[in-house]
């Protein structure tokens, strides 16, 4: 498919150099540091020999016929982790990388089931060559600086000629990453990607390359708000201790153990109710409530867009394409957008305005603690561009309308074509009520939180542990009606609850050999050393060297394969299981709806500056476009998904917030 489209592909790796921590803040302020600078480039181009180019050592030989390829459409540029060659390159040639004469080698590798890294991917593969591990040494030596001694002449800089060894083995090292890339490009390119994600990379990469516009002011008072209010905490901890460092658990426990005469194991949040009970001075309780308060002044995402920030006043990079291994959902980076707090202040335009002007006493006043304050101030940091306003829409339970869809749950579906309130719906049919008496006011409002932690939390097979990873304790549910809860949602979704186990036996009988077909084109088979599931969308999830190993637990064979354990981060065999798969499935579909809805959107002309699960976010001219369009846009299910009952909802917003 690449030779049919492209004259050539060409295969590149660089080594860099800059004074700024690339794992700290990303990719464009990186390149944006004064002293950041190519130092070598390998290529391939299609079979012939890797060529180098030492730029650190004034090589400029071929560097003309490397420009040639580097802009020319008609060449297919692919690297592994192709968007930080197009930035750099972009950057230090001051010429545009579109993406869409770019493949990246690790979004193929991640459709595949296979880790992120070249090393990883390479040894995962049993490629015969890899990634040399003196590169991580050669790195830190020469692309990044070093600390000035006596014995280096003071210098904070490695360069070639003072390691002359060191950097003929570096620029060993950089060939031989083009050659893993490629090796397992080709290892990989007979399987079957769909043009819908190469389209999709492309996009995420303009998304990326935008950016969004930080409000610089509110983002470096709120780190000032933080640090007076944390000096005033622990000025006045030292006043009621006499301790050094009141901040210092150790110390801590000595001071209680000496003051109130008691032992104290743990100072964690869990531990904090107990122990104000226990304390018997107004003293020590008071140093107990300075601990909590100091223990919630992270500015942590605050500090990470200043980091991020660029000279175009916006942080770039937000999101991973393909970051989430088995479902191909984007990941977050940097501020970690996907895991931001929800808004629960009412005013937060006034709380905004308090923060940017540095009222911080009348802030208090009206809004009481500063980091519960701050924490609702997060996503209010994103603004619109000059002259701009965003328009934010989400699509409404679309996991829940995607499992019901697929697993033929007629109700569930009736539910969402008409009124789509799902909570209540459910709950009325576990408890055999009216939909209407479980609203809010109602005479049976009380079901609708077992109706809404129900629809949460049992749709992947779980039990009382999910119920509770979802929040029923703390919603009110007493913990003994949890099994009971569990029963009734099963009972009330047979068709959901029959497709886990259709799922799993399809799954067990492609490993078996068979190819598996259930409805809306969800197929099972296995294929050159993987278990596959095709979606309706036509992508497909990997499962590497999948097996059946028994299960004597449960009495029957369950299915392993290789992947990387999201605990340990390490490459192992993993289980899985019917409610597992469906998960995957279904999260696989709803991602695959948000990919068609944004390319929609694209065409539109609305532009995404970032998106957060199922929601975008939309960068638009004021006068220009509209909420009744983006909705209309996103509620048009995708042309393999028909039947499927999809609804956005959204507001316009002068900045990012949670409705």
């Amino acid at each position: 498919m690449e030779k049919a489209t492209y004259a050539k592909i060409m295969a590149i790796d660089i080594e860099t150099f800059s004074s700024v921590d690339l794992t700290a803040t990303g990719v464009r302020p990186y390149t944006e540091a004064e002293d950041f600078e190519i130092l070598l480039i390998s290529y391939k181009v299609d079979n012939e020999p890797t060529r180098l180019l030492d730029l650190a050592s004034g090589g400029i030989t071929g560097s003309t016929e490397f420009m040639a390829l580097l802009t020319d459409p008609a060449v297919l540029k692919t690297a592994y982790n192709a968007a930080f060659e197009r930035t750099c390159l972009a950057r230090w040639f001051q010429t545009p990388m579109p993406p869409e004469q770019w493949n990246c080698t690790m979004v193929l590798a991640a459709n595949l089931g296979l880790p992120g890294t070249l090393a990883a991917a390479g040894a995962a593969l049993g490629l015969d060559k890899q990634k040399m591990t003196e590169g991580k040494e050669l790195i830190a030596y020469f692309c990044k600086p070093c600390k000035p001694t006596k014995a280096n002449g003071g210098r904070t800089r490695n360069r070639p000629e003072d390691a002359p060894e060191k950097w003929e083995l570096f620029k060993k090292y950089n060939i031989r990453d083009v050659e893993v890339e490629v090796d397992i490009r080709q290892r990989l390119s007979g399987f079957y990607i769909p043009e819908a994600e190469q389209l999709a990379w492309q996009q995420d990469q303009h998304i990326n390359d935008l950016g969004v516009r930080v409000d610089t002011v509110l983002m470096r008072q709120a780190q000032e708000l933080s640090n007076q209010y944390t000096t005033r905490l622990t000025e006045e901890a030292r006043e009621i201790t006499g301790l050094d460092n009141p901040n210092s658990a150790p110390q801590l426990k000595r001071w209680l153990a000496e003051h109130e005469g008691i032992e104290v194991p743990s100072l964690n949040k869990e531990a904090m109710p107990k122990l104000k009970k226990q304390v018997q001075s107004p003293e020590a309780c008071r140093m107990l409530t300075i601990r909590s308060e100091l223990a919630k002044t992270s500015v942590s995402k605050y500090e990470a867009m200043e980091r991020g920030l660029c000279q175009d006043g916006r942080v770039h990079n937000l999101l991973q394409f393909y970051g989430a291994n088995r479902t191909g959902r984007w990941a977050g980076r940097l501020v970690q957008v996907q895991n931001l707090p929800q808004n629960k202040l009412k005013d937060l335009d006034l709380a905004r305005e308090l923060v940017r002007n540095g009222e911080f006493d009348l802030l208090e006043m009206f809004f009481g603690s500063p980091p519960f304050v701050l924490s609702q101030l997060i996503r209010t940091t994103f603004i619109p561009s000059e002259g701009c306003r965003f328009i934010i829409a989400d699509y409404s339970a679309i996991e829940a309308r995607v499992i019901a869809w697929l697993a033929n749950e007629p109700w569930v579906l009736e539910e969402f074509k008409g009124d789509g309130l799902i909570y209540e719906a459910t709950a009325a049919m576990m408890f055999h009520k009216v939909k209407n008496d479980i609203k809010k006011g109602g005479p049976h409002a009380d079901l609708r939180p077992k109706g809404k932690v129900a629809t949460l939390a049992c749709g992947y097979q779980g039990g009382v542990g999910a119920l509770k990873r979802m929040g029923a304790l703390e919603s009110g549910i007493p913990e003994e009606e949890l099994p009971g809860i569990v029963n009734r949602w099963r009972r009330a979704n047979p068709h959901i609850v029959r497709y886990w186990y259709d799922v799993e036996d399809a799954a067990i009988r492609a490993v078996q050999g068979e190819r598996v077909a259930l409805r809306h084109g969800v197929k099972f088979f296995c294929e050159r050393g993987y278990l596959f599931i095709q979606l309706p969308s036509g992508r497909r999830l990997a499962y590497f060297h999948p097996r059946l190993e028994p299960e004597p637990k449960f009495n029957k064979e369950s299915i392993t394969y290789m992947g990387v354990d999201q605990e340990k981060k390490t490459w192992s065999r993993l289980k899985t299981y019917g409610g597992k798969l469906v998960e995957n499935i279904v999260q696989a579909t709803a991602r695959d709806c948000l990919r068609d809805t944004m390319r929609a959107l694209w065409t539109a002309g609305y532009e995404i500056v970032f998106h957060v699960h199922d929601e975008v976010i939309i960068d638009a001219p004021i006068g220009q476009g509209s909420l009744g369009g983006v909705l209309e846009i996103m509620a048009k299910s995708p042309a393999w998904a028909f039947g499927l009952p999809l609804k956005a909802a959204g507001f316009e917003a002068s900045f990012y917030m949670k409705d």
